[in-house]
């Protein structure tokens, strides 16, 4: 979701419940939460069924909870808060595309899933990442690539992120939080800080530059969203 003035009813929705441990929220509370930005009762209330429909929520005795497919998400969203990482020996991961005429779907399926295991395409074909992270690799990518560990030559951080970038949205947040004024403006907020957290590469302290501000983004953003929490319950069961 973007940071943005107006969200549609389902962005609105999907943010709230990704927010939430368990994943579980009223219809009356979705609608309170769509009321925030403007979004008419009706509204919230027809793009709850569409979700539904659509496999994204199951429904149950008023109550919407987030599909298996999408409690996945939220489990990469909480990782990125607190990454599972260990001590780094120099190796990176290679993960090299070994099968041939994949289409169009399975092509994009799978480079969201190299995304979402936050490594970086070098060249087509050819992803790789430090070996810091503490995970599994998925059926989908072992059966289409041959995984290998290795050291390049050189360090090819910069050619596969642009960490200068990551950093400076990350000041900008970071100071955003400490200005974040009504409920509105910290939901639109918390989910900016998601999807960056969500973007970071989470590289070994080696290969990052100086006064990187991953940890001070994560460690104040725990801070505000105890408190958001907090004010948004009281607003909903008010």
């Amino acid at each position: 979701m973007e940071e943005r003035n107006n969200l549609s009813a389902r962005s609105a929705v999907l943010s709230a419940l990704l927010g939430s441990h368990p994943p579980q929220l009223a219809a009356r509370h979705l609608v309170r939460i769509g009321a925030l930005f403007g979004i008419a009762e009706g509204t919230v209330r027809v793009a709850l069924s569409r979700m539904v429909a659509a496999g994204d929520l199951v429904q149950s005795r008023g109550r919407y909870t987030l599909s298996q497919r999408l409690i996945e998400r939220q489990g990469r969203q909480d990782e990125s808060r607190d990454p599972h990482t260990r001590p780094w020996d120099g190796t990176w991961e290679i993960a090299i595309v070994t099968t041939e005429r994949r289409a169009p779907a399975d092509r994009a399926a799978f480079r969201h899933t190299m995304t979402a295991l936050r490594l970086a395409e070098l060249r087509e074909g050819t992803w790789l990442r430090p070996a810091n992270l503490l995970r599994e690799w998925p059926e989908s990518v072992t059966a289409q690539c041959t995984l290998i560990d290795g050291r390049p030559h050189g360090d090819p951080t910069p050619l596969l992120w642009d960490l200068a970038d990551w950093a400076a949205e990350a000041r900008r947040l970071e100071s955003a939080l400490d200005r974040a004024g009504d409920l509105r403006e910290g939901f639109l907020l918390s989910a900016a800080v998601v999807r960056h957290l969500l973007a970071d590469p989470l590289l070994p302290e080696e290969l990052l530059p100086g006064d990187w501000p991953g940890g001070r983004l994560r460690t104040r953003y725990d801070d505000f969203d105890r408190l958001y929490r907090e004010l948004l319950y009281q607003h909903l069961t008010d």
